[in-house]
């Protein structure tokens, strides 16, 4: 339906906060110049109607008695034209030039300016593609820092071995293993081996136990 019949004051500011313009018919139903023009009025209404720019209602002032007293409106037909909430002119009588002078020049500034926001809607921070994945990532890294150093573990095992951690004690057992395994003295090898833990005080300390 291209013309709205407002049905309550609520209705009608509903349709106006929606809306850059508002076109308002003001009728009786026993009024034969509001019949006269009608048919005027729903052939504008077709024409220029753009949802969220130009809408067009019709008031039916003994059901709308309230709506009727808010606008002043004491003869039939009364056409208003609304910015908003504000009466932009009023077109009073079946005067059919004036009627459409006033729909066009209202569409033709309508198309100018954006469409009204709706009141209603939804807001909120949408979700970041990726963002789960990068610190789901991020969690999944290796600290190099536990890992053991391959090169230095190579080139110098017996320096390697003072050190603190799992692939330093293994090292450190093996090589310990080995000079005691060769040896006729194990324990005083063992102690002599560069293997050897060494202690704050200088000694050796032998699998790990002074």
């Amino acid at each position: 339906m291209t013309v709205i019949p407002i049905t309550s004051p609520t209705h009608l500011r509903t349709l106006t906060s929606s809306s850059t313009y508002t076109i308002i018919d003001f009728y009786a139903t026993w009024c034969a110049p509001c019949k006269a023009i009608s048919p005027i009025f729903d052939q504008l209404a077709a024409a220029e109607t753009k949802p969220g720019k130009i809408i067009f209602c019709k008031v039916d002032v003994d059901e709308q008695r309230e709506v009727a007293g808010t606008y002043g409106v004491s003869a039939m037909p009364t056409f208003l034209i609304l910015k908003g909430a504000k009466v932009k002119e009023t077109v009073r009588g079946a005067n059919a030039t004036a009627l459409r002078t006033a729909v066009l020049s209202a569409a033709s500034d309508a198309a100018k300016a954006p469409a009204a926001k709706s009141t209603f809607g939804f807001s909120g921070k949408g979700q970041t593609l990726g963002a789960d994945g990068a610190s789901q990532s991020g969690s999944r890294q290796v600290n190099a820092s536990v890992l053991p150093n391959v090169g230095a573990m190579l080139s110098s095992p017996a320096a390697f071995s003072q050190g603190r951690g799992l692939p330093q004690t293994v090292v450190r057992f093996l090589g310990l293993y080995v000079t005691s395994l060769f040896s006729l003295d194990p324990e005083a090898a063992a102690r002599g081996s560069p293997f050897a833990v060494q202690g704050q005080s200088g000694g050796a300390r032998v699998g790990g136990v002074r």
